[in-house]
């Protein structure tokens, strides 16, 4: 007897430095307890398979930088505008497959840079990156489920700069400040959580996310949680 459950595809690799397996599987128990049936890919060579995509009503993917060939692309494409859900966080969704600018445009975001510490204080480490930083919820946040009753919150995190266009849903913000040793001469504000709609699929992206302290900050978490079912066929 087939099962009644929703089908969930779990994509992951790339860079180790998003540590893309402990951050899926912390989000792997909350989709079972969901009523999921979770299939884990550590390639994106399974949106290929056209058949088995058909069926796939949500993918989280993370999967940052890589490269993806062009029938596995089309794959996800045409799964997404049939109706599968594409989700994820920071580098693992909104800086994945560099070789295709037909995923930017599919995401509707790519990261640029997140601007670091002083350049004295940098030790040639990730925690270079680590700065201090509010994501700023917008008024459409507060009436929509993945963000309803959040307000703005604080993280010391990377803070991702983001090149977008404006199909995207913004539900929050942040703002790069400029410090003295900075090259631009304004703040510049950047989408930190959006939705997409594409074809008959919707599409989650939330860049706060870099490594598993991170996501298991409660706002963040609940943020993902809420953002993956809302993706959902």
């Amino acid at each position: 007897m087939a099962s009644e459950n929703k089908t969930a595809l779990v994509v992951r690799g790339g860079w180790d430095g998003h540590q893309p397996v402990e951050a899926t599987d912390l989000f792997i128990p909350y989709l079972k307890g969901n009523g999921y049936d979770v299939r884990v890919e550590e390639s994106p060579k399974i949106y290929a398979d056209v058949d088995y995509m058909a069926g796939v009503d949500l993918i989280v993917q993370c999967m940052t930088m890589s490269t993806i060939e062009g029938d596995e692309f089309e794959g996800l494409r045409t799964a997404v505008e049939n109706g599968t859900g594409l989700a994820g966080w920071h580098g693992g969704i909104a800086d994945s497959y560099r070789n295709t600018s037909d995923y930017l445009h599919l995401i509707g975001g790519q990261f640029a840079c997140h601007p670091g510490k002083h350049p004295d204080e940098r030790t040639g480490e990730q925690s270079d990156n680590y700065v201090p930083y509010t994501v700023n919820t917008l008024p459409a946040a507060a009436e929509h489920p993945i963000t309803a009753g959040i307000s703005d919150f604080d993280l010391v995190t990377e803070q991702y700069w983001v090149l977008a266009d404006d199909y995207i849903d913004v539900l929050a913000t942040t703002r790069q400040k400029v410090r003295e040793w900075d090259p631009w001469h304004r703040e510049v504000t950047s989408p930190a959580i959006w939705t997409r709609q594409w074809g008959k699929g919707k599409i989650f992206v939330c860049t706060p996310g870099h490594r598993v302290e991170i996501l298991q900050d409660a706002n963040v978490r609940t943020i993902i949680e809420r953002g993956l079912l809302w993706a959902s066929r």
